[in-house]
């Protein structure tokens, strides 16, 4: 399909969902090659796909008319198919430890959440994927509001670009609303778009992808991208993790890990497991031993997570004295493991608390 046929199908999309006012395609979210086709159908010059590259993801303009080195000719013609696709924030809420909570639409109908979390020469950006998420994890807020959709590279990347701390980012993790990998076209587009030097320019190594194990999107991943990599996993015991995700039943964690032993992390890539410890299920010797034994021979971290609690469910929370100790068994077993500190914690932005559910129309 041509840009050109592509971007009419998109705006009868943004027609049906009232997603921008005047129903024109958005140029953020947009590839260098996707760009280059984008100029040849408007009989511009080839090189003005460069142009408006830097001005969108370098100098990060609202508008097409601050292109001030593309012919008021061209713009004019830009600006009759075409918005640099930048929308604001409607709600932000900030933590008592600093983390900033934002909320922005994406049609008339949703919104998704972002968090921004600075911890001294970091600066971190959890960024959503999907309006809600299909893998309903027992644990998580996103999981229990169901699946409204898949959020274009214009959404994903308009939380990174439309934050008032865009410039002070150090970190990007796709750890927010969504599974990454559930929605790996749109994901790898904005992959390339902050990696390229037409982009962004960042090393693959800033970023973060998480995934609760969907083998389709994680083959793909791990083939064609080299960022870091976070896998959910929350209990090495097959019986208990398919109680608490269902994805266990489909794509089983010792498939998962199969497949991640066919890669290469020994070196800059980083591979990490994240693991929520509930009180009395899976913070204990036995589970730690277990995990130990699953992941031995795989260069990785653990990084340890409070749960937070979330209406309904009646999952505990390990007590303050089972997270060092689950740690300091790791850490002597030879497994690099890190307690990760619970951030916005009241303003329902730390982990597993992200929802919109409640703002839809």
């Amino acid at each position: 399909m041509t840009t050109e046929k592509t971007d009419k199908k998109e705006n009868e999309e943004r027609k049906q969902d009232g997603s921008t006012s005047c129903f024109l395609s958005p140029l953020i979210g947009k590839t260098l090659e996707e760009l280059q086709a984008l100029v040849k159908s408007q009989g511009m010059p080839a090189f003005a796909a460069k142009q408006i590259a830097d001005w969108i993801y370098k100098k990060k303009v609202n508008s097409i008319d601050e292109m001030t080195n593309i012919s008021t000719v061209n713009r004019n013609k830009l600006k009759e198919n075409y918005t640099v696709g930048r929308k604001s924030f409607v709600e932000k809420q900030k933590s008592k430890d600093g983390t900033v909570k934002y909320l922005f639409p994406v049609d008339n109908k949703h919104f998704i959440e972002s968090v921004f979390i600075p911890d001294k020469e970091r600066a971190t950006l959890c960024v959503s994927t999907q309006i809600g998420c299909k893998m309903n994890c027992l644990f998580c807020m996103t999981g229990k509001q169901g699946f409204s959709g898949q959020l274009h590279a214009c959404d994903i990347l308009n939380q990174i670009l439309s934050i008032p701390e865009s410039t002070q980012l150090t970190n990007i993790v796709f750890m927010g609303m969504g599974e990454p990998l559930d929605n790996t076209d749109e994901l790898f587009k904005v992959l390339d778009i902050l990696t390229m030097d037409y982009g962004f320019g960042w090393s693959p190594k800033r970023i973060t992808v998480s995934t609760a194990g969907l083998m389709p999107g994680l083959k793909r991943f791990l083939s064609e991208r080299q960022e870091h990599l976070a896998i959910s996993l929350h209990s090495p015991i097959h019986a208990e993790r398919i109680k608490w995700m269902p994805v266990e039943k489909v794509y089983p964690v010792g498939e998962v890990l199969d497949l991640i032993r066919q890669y290469d992390f020994s070196h800059q890539r980083r591979l990490s497991f994240e693991y929520i410890l509930f009180g009395g299920l899976n913070d204990d010797i036995k589970h730690a031993s277990e995990l130990v034994r699953m992941v031995k021979d795989i260069p990785c971290r653990i990084n340890l997570i409070r749960y937070h609690k979330i209406p309904g469910i009646d999952l505990p929370a390990t007590n303050t004295a089972a997270m060092p100790l689950f740690q300091n068994y790791l850490n002597e077993k030879g497994i690099i493991c890190t307690i990760r500190a619970s951030r916005g914690e009241d303003i329902l932005a730390a982990c597993g608390l992200l929802s919109t559910q409640i703002k839809q129309a």
